[in-house]
């Protein structure tokens, strides 16, 4: 129904009417409007509800913020409900889905006075930047744990979309059970929805059946941790701390903190350090350094207790010394919370065909990832826009 009345709501001249610049707004009302789209509900347990939870954080954090938010908002049809948000004096408009990215950047053209951002995406305007707090790190250290605790050579993903951002995070995830396991597989199965608990329950099922000894999803719901819980198959947390939902089986996870991105950038608006003429360049790419992601079952466990033992148990062998999977994946962890040397995207690496896609001594750039379309070797199955060569 919500949906329903912002499609329906006629265009106005009215809405053209946007002044005042977000940093004038705050010094004559004493507030700042920052209004938020997000893809699916609230309560979804993933991607929307962090989002929504970084946005009270940060609401409660700066006294001079007043937001909203409009929830469940198809991919595609965002620019009816940014016409709504900007004739209600949104001055600040976060849009929060990869799929959002092409309507946000008409938006900000049709309305050059609002500041918009785009989570995910790599399109930019003076008054619109970008900004992702990314996972692929964590990847890495869940595809290492992954197969540590796996009982098979293989492993099951249940995929969103084949969007970059999922690309490199699967990549990832193969890469780091390669690191443990150069046996190791992850099997990919796409139910091209964000949100869609029965698809997703279908999905890790049928990896389980096959085989998958251990699953990692992109998906906002806790349904596959629950799903692998009850065959007794451990897996690995998506965006939210899931460890309540199955204690025994959830290993670790990603986390995310987006409010460390929106008190920064809203505060900068506030003080006129970003305005609507000068976003062009503006791109928060945050990684485990900076506390915008953490690895963890949930808020302060990095690795669930019970799994402990099996990945101390399991012995690799770096730099010519063997360690165990568990100092190693901390290791790592501490070392990239750093912001050290080590990146799961230093070359060479080739993808699944055997073409080189990061030279000897380089690490994949920002916009490498941002636009990654192959995939790494050991990830099994059909994957959309593969290049070829």
């Amino acid at each position: 129904m919500k949906k329903a009345l912002l499609a329906a709501l006629p265009l106005s001249l009215a809405l053209l009417s946007t002044a005042a610049s977000p940093a004038a707004q705050a010094q004559q009302t004493g507030k700042l409007k920052a209004c938020f789209i997000y893809v699916g509900p609230v309560g979804d347990i993933g991607w929307s509800y962090a989002h929504d939870e970084a946005r009270k954080k940060t609401e409660k954090a700066l006294p001079w913020l007043e937001t909203k938010y409009v929830e469940s908002v198809p991919e595609g049809q965002a620019m009816p409900v940014i016409d709504r948000l900007v004739k209600d004096n949104c001055k600040v408009i976060f849009t929060t889905s990869f799929g959002f990215m092409d309507q946000t950047y008409d938006a900000a053209k049709k309305y050059p006075n609002v500041i918009f951002a785009h989570a995910s995406g790599f399109k930019r305007l003076p008054n619109m930047a970008t900004y992702m707090a990314d996972f692929y790190q964590l990847y890495y250290l869940n595809g290492m744990m992954a197969a540590a605790v796996s009982k098979t050579d293989k492993l099951g993903y249940v995929g969103a979309f084949p969007v970059p951002e999922l690309k490199r995070h699967i990549s990832a995830f193969a890469m780091g059970a390669r690191a443990v396991n150069p046996k190791a597989t992850v099997s990919v199965k796409w139910i091209n929805a964000w949100f869609d608990p029965n698809k997703a329950r279908e999905a890790a099922e049928a990896l389980i059946s096959e085989g998958a000894g251990a699953l990692a999803f992109t998906e906002d719901t806790a349904t596959v941790v629950q799903t692998a819980a009850a065959r007794k198959i451990p897996s690995f947390a998506h965006y939210s701390p899931m460890y309540k939902f199955a204690p025994d089986y959830v290993v670790s996870g990603q986390l995310v903190h987006w409010e460390k991105i929106y008190i920064d950038f809203l505060t900068k608006v506030r003080t006129g350090t970003y305005t609507n003429k000068n976003l062009q360049n503006v791109d928060y790419w945050n990684l485990l350094r900076g506390g915008s992601v953490e690895l963890g079952a949930q808020d302060g466990m990095a690795i669930n207790p019970k799994w402990v033992p099996a990945l101390k148990a399991k012995t690799i062998t770096v730099a010519g010394k063997k360690t165990t999977v568990y100092d190693r994946v901390m290791a790592l962890k501490a070392d990239m919370e750093k912001g050290g040397k080590f990146d799961p995207y230093t070359g060479p690496l080739k993808d699944r065909n055997g073409i080189l896609r990061v030279p000897a001594g380089k690490v994949a750039s920002i916009a490498d990832l941002n636009n990654m379309a192959w995939v790494a070797p050991g990830v099994t199955g059909q994957v959309a826009d593969e290049p070829k060569k």
